[in-house]
This record gives C-alpha cells, structure tokens and sequence, in this order.
C-alpha cells in the first residue's frame, strides 16, 4: 500500500513538471512588445511609474546621503534625458573627491533604474537656508540622539536654530522609550502653527524619521512654518488669508468750500438762464 502511493506521488509530480515545462517553453516563444515610449503608455500608468520612480530613489539616497545632510531629490525629465537633482547641506561631501561619489552614484542609478549610457545626470545643489529644512533638522535631531545627547536638551536646541532662521513657527515631537520603560511623547512648539486649510500645502514643511536606539526606537517628527515672502526665496509669495493689507489713501488737497456738484451745476445753470431771459420793463 505504502510503495502504491509513493509511486501514485511520483506519477503526479512527473505530470506536474511536464506540464511546467511546456508552459515556459511557449512563454519564450511569445514576443511581448517593450513600452519604450511615452504615447504607449497611458497618463495614469505613466504617473504611477514616476511615483514609484521617485520614492525608491528617495529611499535609496536618503540611506546613502545621511550623514551629509540630504534634504530631498528633484527629477527633471526631458525627451533626451533625466536630471536628478539631489538637495543637500554639505554638496562638497556629496560630490566627493574630484567627482567620484556622484559619479558612483550615477552609475549606481543607471544600473538600478535601466538608464541608457548619457541619459541620466545627477547634479548636487545646496539647501539655501538649512534652519527652514524640515527634513534637514529632522537628520540633525537624529543625530544627535543617536550620539546620546539629552532628548529635551537636543529638541530645544533644534527650536531654537529653526525660530532663529526667521520661521514663523516649529514644532517637534519625539515618541517612544524615552526614559524607562513606559513609551510616551513629548512635544516642543513655538511659535504660529496652523493645521488644516489650503495654506498648510504651502506654509508647512514636515518629516519624519525614526531613531534606532538600545532600549528601542524612537519617531522624530519635525513641522515647520515657513515665513511670507513676496520674493518666493525662504517662504511662499502668497500671504495667508487671515492677513490683511489696508492700503493709505492718497494725499489729496482738501477743498476749501466744498459744495455739492449738484449745487454746483443748478447754480450754473440758473446765472446761464439769467443771462439769455429778457428784462422785463419797470411798472
């Protein structure tokens, strides 16, 4: 009985790879078209792809480029080519000696990505003003804790860099094992914050990132509220709604009778009539 159904097995199994085996040979027969193009592609396929795209060089950068201020990348692209912009605090670090890190990590790109040669550059631009960086003090926060500095003292240090870099508010939360055993949070804010509305698309800047310490991990989550700007340079040129401008009205001389227009006309109007009725004789 035993060797019956070890032979029924065997029979099965043998079955099952024949079939296999066939299902791939026709596979590698069949001839699938590569969507090369962008008109072969659909909008919404297209926009998923650039996402997906972004967000895992994203994460691959942010890994490689910790510990030289990263701040977030850009993607340009164009028919001929892609440019990649990666925005960091220390750009001589991520260029490297003569401008053999960036081109590691362009080939790195191509490779990963499947870029032809020459379609692909990565350029380092500097963050202009770091203290309004979300994600640059977030970076900054972290290190700090991980070398073991106090998490209020660190915290405050960081609110105090960013209300120094003329943002109108932060605000900064870490959460986890801090102290003992119990989980908890802690929140340091100063400063304006709004929350909800269109103007927190345009005003706030947020990021978040998680800290692997002994005792467990800890999230860092760092919002700041960027400063009006009519330049467009530290903040947005449009100014929240609740502001309002009352303009002064111009310096105009003061008349010295005023009189009514109306007045005026009817006056005008009954010395024209006076001139052209005639005299009436005397009784």
């Amino acid at each position: 009985m035993h060797n019956l159904l070890i032979k029924e097995w065997t029979d099965i199994a043998a079955v099952t790879l024949e079939v296999a085996i066939r299902y791939l040979n026709s596979q590698k027969k069949k001839n699938y078209p590569m969507m090369t193009t962008t008109q072969q592609m659909s909008k919404k396929r297209k926009a998923v792809q650039d996402g997906i795209f972004k967000a895992e060089l994203n994460n691959f950068l942010m890994k490689e480029l910790a510990e030289d201020g990263y701040s977030g990348v850009e993607v340009r692209r164009t028919p001929a080519r892609a440019e990649i912009i990666i925005l960091a605090t220390r750009t001589q670090s991520v260029l490297g000696e003569r401008g053999r890190r960036i081109r590691e990590l362009t080939s790195v790109v191509q490779k990963r990505f499947g870029f032809a040669d020459g379609t692909v550059e990565l350029y380092a631009e500097k963050v202009t003003n770091r203290g309004l960086c979300a994600v640059a003090q977030c970076e900054s926060l972290r290190y700090k804790l991980v070398g073991g500095l106090a998490v209020r003292r660190a915290c405050y240090g960081v609110l105090r860099f960013i209300m120094e870099s003329n943002a109108q508010g932060c605000e900064v939360i870490v959460s986890g094992k801090l102290r003992g055993q119990r989980a908890k949070s802690m929140k340091f804010v100063d400063g304006l914050m709004i929350h909800s509305g269109q103007p927190v698309n345009e005003y706030i800047q947020q990021a978040v990132r998680h800290v692997q310490l002994r005792q467990g991990v800890l999230g860092i989550k760092v919002k700041i509220m960027l400063p009006h700007d009519p330049k467009g340079n530290m903040g947005p040129r449009v100014a929240l709604p609740d502001q309002i401008h009352i303009q002064e009205p111009n310096e105009a001389p003061n008349p010295l009778h005023p009189e009514s227009e109306h007045k005026q006309e009817k006056k005008d109007l009954l010395q024209s009539m006076s001139g052209q009725m005639p005299q009436l004789p005397p009784y």
